[in-house]
């Protein structure tokens, strides 16, 4: 949805924006190509030396990129003079390096370890919740963050199963999934079996509703009057934050840009798949 991203960002030349999630900097692209200056933010060390890259090889040298997680976004776009910007970009999807990446353990497409950390440096990995974790917390996980329908079954031969054999890796926990599906005779739509188990671990090993809700609140109050925040979420959840945000805000002080979440196109679903979800909001500080 990159279009849609510059038009509600409303990006100008000498504008100031803010990325929070740089992912493979294709956004931030498109805004220096139009003038604008940036600085991106991302917890993974991997995005942000992949975006230098990227911008360094298409002729750009004014930018500023900083790891770190957009719980502290105004922390950091503080240290680096970047206050009263004029947007805010949170794109919340992974980008495909991140799900290809089998170290990382994100996907359950390939062999990996069960890890799940975008930043490195976190101390808890989906292996660790998936094999310490009560089964009624594991029901909870499943159910409450992952909407997943059979999270009472998975739960309990997930619990049944690391007595004797913990869970290591990613297949490891995608054919646990399958076999329960198998076994209840459940089918599901368009998605794999272990799609919404995998999106909950990740969910919560890098606590993203959380440093969502922190972040839209520092983005806010980053922003110069007129100036605008839009997210790209891909979750039910991550949806619903953003939505509760904006309620928290007094009504003479935010435009609502989208009345209902706009969607990508179909072009763009069949050239990407995995945007089929994607829901845009936009908003701007009056």
């Amino acid at each position: 949805m990159l279009q849609e991203v510059i038009d509600f960002l409303n990006v100008k030349p000498g504008r100031r924006f803010i990325d929070a999630t740089t992912g493979g900097g294709g956004h931030i692209e498109a805004i220096l190509k139009m003038g604008g200056e940036v600085l991106g933010i991302d917890q993974d060390p991997v995005s942000l030396n992949i975006t230098r890259k990227r911008l360094n090889e298409s002729g750009f040298s004014v930018f500023k990129l900083v790891q770190g997680n957009f719980a502290n976004l105004q922390k950091i776009a503080s240290g680096v003079g970047f206050t009263h910007v004029d947007g805010v970009l949170f794109d919340l999807g992974f980008a495909s390096f991140q799900l290809e990446d089998s170290e990382r353990g994100l996907s359950f497409l390939k062999e990996g370890p069960l890890d799940m950390r975008l930043d490195p440096n976190l101390g808890v990995t989906a292996a660790d919740l998936i094999n310490s974790l009560s089964e009624n917390q594991l029901v909870g996980l499943f159910r409450e963050v992952g909407e997943e329908r059979l999270a009472q079954s998975i739960a309990r031969q997930i619990v049944s199963r690391r007595v004797n054999q913990p869970f290591l890796t990613t297949q490891d926990l995608k054919k646990l999934v399958e076999d329960v599906y198998a076994r209840k005779g459940f089918t599901t739509n368009h998605i794999h079996p272990a799609t919404k188990v995998f999106m909950s671990l990740r969910i919560v090993v890098n606590n993203e509703f959380e440093n969502l809700k922190n972040g839209l609140e520092q983005a806010f109050q980053t922003l110069k009057i007129g100036g605008r925040i839009v997210v790209i979420s891909f979750h039910s959840g991550e949806d619903r934050i953003v939505k509760d945000f904006v309620k928290t805000l007094e009504k003479d002080k935010v435009k609502i840009l989208v009345k209902k979440p706009l969607a990508p196109t179909q072009e763009e679903i069949k050239d990407n798949p995995r945007s089929r979800s994607a829901k845009l909001r936009a908003i701007e500080k009056i």
